[in-house]
């Protein structure tokens, strides 16, 4: 049943993401700046009831925000010897015969492990510390769906460039990520109205997608990517303005947002099928910075 609700989903989400078709209107027709900020709001108080106050930015961070996020785009594939690599299994003789009769081969199931991995590269970089350290923010069931939500946008938009294949790839990794959202939403401690939440959520992440989309639009103002990223990651209302600690903040995400969708741009269908890619690494740039 959760399976078949799952594909149900994952079908009108595409659906209304390809009829869409990167229109900035399209963000208010769906859901308006204010409504999804009191859909989100309302989501992550109903996961955690501590997320009704105002976050409050740490002003004493170490990294020198400034620096960060300005070199030259290059793909994100993972080198051919790299450990961190995740192989097709290859199996021999009779357990191979066996596998390939239980469709262990097919396409499908291939799409599915590859999905499986993509995910899990999106979820490390969001459950690292080094992201909320940098950014300065704190790490709350908000901020990190908030996250989830920004990265699983990073990664369907390099698949569309894909065509058919890559959304249909995609929408195996949305399926994985809705699954996940709900085992996250049921340890933040909503058991009740659970599918209400979920529905919330699903408005928030198809809002987001075509919010972060337009504002990457060639026509679209230079300001507008951090205004976006403003309401959707670091605001709890979407309409109090952000001050000088924030913005720099700010300011620098919209710089690593930029610079993760070109290098993604650059890294091969092969590594981005297969998940054998990793996001920018921010402990690296974090001990960088510091210098």
């Amino acid at each position: 049943m959760l399976a078949r609700c799952s594909r149900a989903a994952s079908s009108h989400f595409f659906h209304q993401l390809r009829n869409n078709n990167n229109s900035k209107d399209a963000a208010f027709k769906f859901i308006s700046h204010q409504s999804y900020a009191k859909a989100a709001t309302a989501a992550a108080m109903a996961a955690s009831p501590i997320l009704s106050s105002q976050k409050v930015f740490p002003s004493n961070s170490v990294v020198n925000l400034d620096k960060m996020f300005r070199s030259k785009p290059c793909s994100l594939a993972l080198a051919p010897d790299s450990p961190l690599r995740i192989e097709e299994p290859e199996y021999e003789g009779i357990r191979r015969f066996v596998l390939k009769l239980l469709l262990f081969y097919s396409k499908q199931s291939k799409s599915i492990r590859g999905a499986n991995v993509v995910y899990r590269r999106i979820v490390s970089q969001v459950d690292r510390p080094a992201i909320y350290e940098v950014f300065n923010l704190e790490k709350t069931f908000k901020m990190t769906f908030s996250l989830l939500v920004l990265h699983m946008w990073l990664c369907l938009r390099r698949l569309k460039q894909e065509g058919k294949e890559g959304v249909e790839f995609g929408q195996y990794i949305y399926e994985i990520y809705n699954h996940d959202v709900e085992l996250r939403v049921s340890k933040a401690g909503v058991n009740l109205l659970l599918t209400k939440w979920m529905k919330e959520l699903e408005k928030i992440l198809y809002g987001n997608i075509v919010a972060y989309d337009a504002a990457m639009l060639p026509e679209a103002k230079p300001d507008e990517l951090p205004k976006v990223i403003w309401r959707n990651v670091f605001s709890d209302d979407g309409t109090t303005e952000p001050d000088d600690t924030a913005s720099q903040a700010i300011q620098a995400m919209a710089r690593y947002v930029r610079h993760e969708a070109s290098c993604l741009s650059l890294t091969d269908k092969e590594a981005m099928f297969s998940g054998n890619f990793m996001f920018t690494s921010l402990e690296n740039l974090s001990s960088h910075a510091r210098r």
